[in-house]
C-alpha cells in the first residue's frame, strides 16, 4: 500500500482536503482510496478510469424538442401524465431497440428525413433526436 500526503485529492466532481500536518491516505490501488476515521482506514472512494471527452453541440429549437417529445409519447402510448422532456431517455421511458427503431421512422416521417443506421444508434434521448434532425434538416436545406 501506498500512504499519500498532500494538500488536496480531486476527482472528477468530488473533492477532499488533506491539511499539510502528515494526514495520510492510503491508496490500496488504483481502484480505491481509503481514508482515516479515527485512526482506521476503511475504503470509502472507488474511482473508474473514464476517458475524458469534449463535446460541443448546439441545441434544437425548442419546437423541434416538443415535436420529438409527441412523436416518442405516440411510439411509446405514454400516459398524458408521463413526463418526456430533452433530457429524458429512450430506455427510461420504456423503449427498447424495436420502440427506438419505430420512434425512428416516425421522426424520418414528420420530419421528412432519412437517418442513417449509425446516427440511429447512436440517439439516446430526445434532445439527441431533435439535434441529429435539426442537423439533417439544415443538410438536406444546403
Amino acid at each position: 500500500m501506498a500512504s499519500v500526503t498532500g494538500s488536496a485529492l480531486s476527482m472528477s466532481s468530488l473533492s477532499c482536503s488533506f491539511k499539510q500536518s502528515k494526514v495520510p491516505s492510503q491508496i490500496s490501488s488504483l481502484n480505491s482510496v481509503s481514508l482515516p476515521i479515527n485512526g482506521k482506514f476503511f475504503p470509502s472512494i472507488r474511482l473508474q478510469a473514464v476517458a475524458h471527452r469534449f463535446k460541443v453541440s448546439c441545441a434544437a429549437k425548442p419546437e423541434t424538442v416538443e415535436k420529438v417529445c409527441e412523436i416518442v409519447r405516440k411510439q411509446l402510448a405514454l400516459p398524458a401524465e408521463t413526463s418526456v422532456t430533452g433530457d429524458s431517455t429512450f430506455a427510461t421511458l420504456g423503449a427498447d431497440s424495436l420502440d427506438t427503431v419505430e420512434i425512428v421512422m416516425g421522426l424520418e416521417e414528420e420530419f421528412g428525413i432519412s437517418v442513417e443506421e449509425d446516427s440511429a444508434q447512436s440517439i439516446g434521448t430526445v434532445q439527441e433526436a431533435a439535434d441529429l434532425i435539426e442537423q439533417l434538416m439544415e443538410k438536406k436545406g444546403a
